[in-house]
């Protein structure tokens, strides 16, 4: 059904260049693929290190980020790759001078790389609170920020898609995540305020558990823990996600909302 979704598009974006952090794998993957698939020509970026010890999540690769090149490249599009911490500023402003020295322009920005980790409140020492707000939101605020730029002075709009997650909501054991994503949520609700002059729309999608790298490392009694409130009684598909992305990008009405991608979940 997804797949079937995903071709209705066609190549809408003919043209255009979409940014993807976090496109090694998992969710950035999907969406880097689904929007060269509507023929936008993709910039992947991903930071393919250790960002959180603690997380007990295998860092993506270069070798990850080369096999989403391939798989964009199937498409018959323009792909250019960066290993990047988005954290960096300098490091991503000359990583926005060169995409856009490269390929004139950004059109679309899909704000996807994150982490993630369980740590109740009485255990949370700082540096967890500050690795999650850093990475999730200070990361995503800082691209969002750099792109929006460079679309003003282009003077073509764009659009800046802000992955959060249902944890927005509040989760039990996720004080600095769901307070990060929470974050994100907002950021999409003022961006698009202040930049519909500009042309430029934002969105962001809020996924409840996901076929991701981040859920593999999970307990099976998570996992089932997790499952039990949702009412489609399964994990999203990163496609599922992407599919999302591809609606907000082609309605030139959307902006400012979150599309809640959940299975139906209720706290």
């Amino acid at each position: 059904m997804t797949q079937a979704k995903t071709e209705s598009w066609g190549r809408i974006l003919n043209g255009r260049v979409a940014v993807v952090t976090g496109a090694a794998r998992g969710i950035g993957r999907s969406a880097a693929v689904a929007l060269a698939h509507s023929g936008a020509n993709v910039v992947g970026i991903d930071i393919c290190a250790v960002v959180d010890p603690r997380s007990g999540v295998e860092p993506a690769t270069r070798a990850e980020l080369d096999q989403t090149g391939d798989m964009v490249k199937s498409e018959g599009v323009q792909w250019k790759s960066f290993v990047l911490d988005q954290r960096d500023l300098p490091a991503l402003r000359k990583t926005a001078e060169t995409i856009n020295a490269e390929f004139g322009h950004i059109d679309i920005l899909f704000a996807n790389a994150g982490i993630q980790a369980f740590r109740p409140l009485l255990q949370m020492e700082d540096p967890d609170w500050h690795i999650q707000i850093d990475v999730n939101l200070t990361g995503v605020f800082l691209c969002g920020r750099e792109a929006a730029e460079r679309m003003i002075r282009r003077g073509c709009g764009g659009v800046i898609i802000n992955i959060s997650s249902i944890s927005r909501h509040g989760n039990a054991g996720q004080t600095n995540y769901s307070a990060a994503k929470a974050g994100v949520a907002a950021l999409s609700v003022v961006w698009a305020k202040e930049l519909a002059r500009y042309g430029i729309r934002t969105g962001t999608i809020a996924p409840g558990g996901t076929r991701t790298e981040i859920l593999s490392s999970m307990r099976p009694e998570m996992l089932e823990k997790l499952l039990a409130p949702v009412p489609l009684q399964r994990l999203g598909e990163p496609e599922e996600i992407a599919a999302a992305a591809a609606f907000i990008v082609s309605n030139d009405f959307f902006t400012g909302r979150c599309v809640d991608l959940d299975g139906g979940f209720r706290i």
